[in-house]
């Protein structure tokens, strides 16, 4: 009995780690839709919403289910209500990555990103997706201890580059317009969530083998 709901829970984990991997994808290809202006891509990231939205349904359904049959103590209900917890967060990962690209289509054929900042978004681009990568690795049981550190710091990466944009646009020399700037400052407002989700999850995941939440740097 025990074998089949450890199983269970392993299966969980690996909804779980499906969902961090469609979320650090959707993030990749939102970006490069945004700085390629690439409608098309654009759109079929907006579609990977319905996805997670299904995805996070079945893990929801898979831990009520072990809630309700299994009756789990200690480590496992943690484990079980880590992942109900953990399934918003990376649902809200993927809509942050779908605002980016609806920003990205709304203002088709105009480019979103003023030239000389698309080296930031692009860095932005590649911290997040490579942060919802590093959860994947971690709540499938290939991550190493310190994945909470690691993220915090990369998550204070992307914190600074969101707090440059914003001096960039509140500049009184900025050259690009009311418009735009309220268009970058949004942008950097998604990416700087979807890395503080990323985090969130990280929390959960040192907390099932702790009992205990750490705390950002």
């Amino acid at each position: 009995m025990r074998e089949a709901f450890h199983g269970e829970l392993a299966q969980l984990g690996t909804e779980l780690g499906g969902m961090c991997e469609l979320a650090a994808e959707a993030m990749r290809q939102a970006t490069q839709a945004l700085l390629d202006v690439d409608l098309q891509l654009a759109e079929h990231v907006m579609s990977v919403d319905d996805r997670m939205g299904r995805a996070r349904n079945v893990c929801d359904t898979h831990a009520l289910r072990l809630l309700a049959l299994q009756q789990p103590v200690a480590t496992d209900l943690r484990t079980v209500l880590a992942a109900v917890y953990c399934a918003v967060k990376l649902e809200r990962m993927g809509v942050l990555a779908a605002h980016i690209a609806d920003t990205a289509r709304r203002n088709h054929p105009r480019p979103v990103v003023p030239t000389g900042m698309e080296r930031d978004f692009r860095t932005l681009g590649e911290l997040d997706a490579s942060m919802a990568g590093h959860l994947a690795n971690l709540i499938i049981g290939s991550g190493h201890e310190g994945g909470f550190t690691e993220l915090d710091r990369t998550d204070d990466a992307v914190d600074a580059l969101h707090a440059d944009l914003m001096a960039a646009v509140t500049n009184e020399s900025w050259p690009h317009g009311i418009p735009t700037a309220i268009n970058v400052a949004l942008l950097a407002r998604f990416y700087e969530r979807f890395a503080d989700q990323a985090v969130h999850v990280a929390q959960r995941h040192e907390f099932i083998t702790t009992g205990t939440l750490p705390t950002h740097s």
